[in-house]
Parts: C-alpha cells; structure tokens; sequence
C-alpha cells in the first residue's frame, strides 16, 4: 500500500471519474459512497469533503456524460448538426448505458447538460423552428436516439457468430411455416454477409430528421 504522503490528492474530478467507472462496471445502482471511496482507495468519510453525498455524484456523472456529448459545430446546417450530435449521443451512451435513465431526470444539472441543451435549441430556433417545433425536434431525435440504445444494448447477440446462434435457435424452435415473414427477415436481412444491427440507426435517424425537414418547410 503506498503511504498517504504519497497518494494522488483526492478531488472532486477524481471522485467523479471513479464514480463513472464504477457505474460502467455495474450499473447506476453500484454508485454508492462507499463503491466510489473502495475504488479510490479512501474511506467513504474522505468523500464529503468534495461532494455532499450521492445525489451530488449521480448530478456529476450526469454532467460527464454530457460533456462527452459532442455538441453542434457552426457553419453546418441544422439536419447536418443533429445528425452528428446524434451519432455522437449514441456513441457515448453505448459506452455508458447506464445513463439512459439518468439523463433527463436530474434536478440540479450542471453546466454540461445546460450548454448541450442551449446549443441544440439554438441551433434550431436559428434554422427557422418556432420555439414549439424545436421543443417537439428535440424530443423526437432524443426519444429515437435512447430508445434505439436502449433496445441495441438489450441484444441477445452483439456479433455475427451470436446472432448466427440466435438466429438458429430460434429456427429450431419455430413449427415449419409458422413464422414465414420472420424466417424471411432473418435469411433474406439479418443473415446476409456484413449485417449489423447498428446499421439501422442511421435509417430511422434520417426518418426523423426527413419528417421534420418536411414540417418546417410547410411552415410547421
């Protein structure tokens, strides 16, 4: 064990890094006081000198998250910069999707979140949305987007060796020509050489910034 005079000196960006880690380790319900204080090696006590409890870390991981986020650039236009901003949150939360239920539901966000949420309805309101459209853009790219982490991180298969065994264990149990359009799916789609299931974010991303393109066209 090295010597306290030598340890790294705790900090705030330290107790939150460590509370990351432990969150991408074992979900959001493994940060305590007590996991962030193990993996630094101190004692829980140590802790409150930087943050006032677990509402505070579960605020700055939040924070983390988002700053991870990249946020729209200028010059781009509007479809260009959700687009990249989408990508990017889907990266980010496929890292750690454990913040899917954090994101949105803090009381008292940081700076990061607040910047992330500016920049993108800035973007927007500078594009030509009434404030309504841009609250209802907003909406729908981040539901898409979550929503397809959500349902990509809860694969039973995450490459083509597991979903050729998924694929072949659910042939077995299916009676011969029970499911036609789901065997079709599977042989025709799914199984076919270079398939990745990630693939099909970028369609129904388009879907959704195509659909609103078409609204604020029409003067929506």
């Amino acid at each position: 064990m090295p010597s306290r005079t030598n340890r790294t000196p705790l900090t705030r960006d330290r107790v939150m890094e460590a509370a990351v880690a432990v969150a991408d380790e074992g979900g959001v319900a493994a940060v305590t006081m007590r996991k962030v204080a193990e993996r630094l090696g101190v004692e829980a006590m140590s802790l409150y000198y930087h943050v006032s409890g677990k509402d505070e870390i579960l605020d700055g991981i939040v924070d983390r998250v988002f700053s991870e986020i990249e946020l729209p650039g200028d010059g781009a236009g509007w479809k260009a910069a959700m687009r990249r901003r989408a990508c990017s949150a889907r990266e980010v939360l496929a890292r750690h999707p454990w913040a899917l239920g954090l994101m949105e539901s803090r009381r008292n966000p940081g700076p990061a979140p607040l910047r992330h949420h500016d920049r993108v309805l800035g973007i927007l309101r500078g594009s030509g949305f009434s404030v309504e459209l841009a609250a209802h853009a907003f909406s729908a790219i981040d539901a898409y987007v979550y929503g397809f982490v959500l349902q990509e991180s809860n694969l039973p298969f995450s490459n083509t060796e597991e979903l050729e065994d998924v694929a072949e264990s659910m042939t077995r149990q299916m009676p011969p020509g029970a499911y036609p359009h789901l065997v079709e799916l599977m042989e025709q789609h799914a199984r076919q050489p270079g398939y990745s299931y990630g693939d099909e974010f970028a369609f129904g991303l388009d879907l959704v910034l195509d659909g609103l393109e078409r609204i604020l066209l029409n003067g929506g």
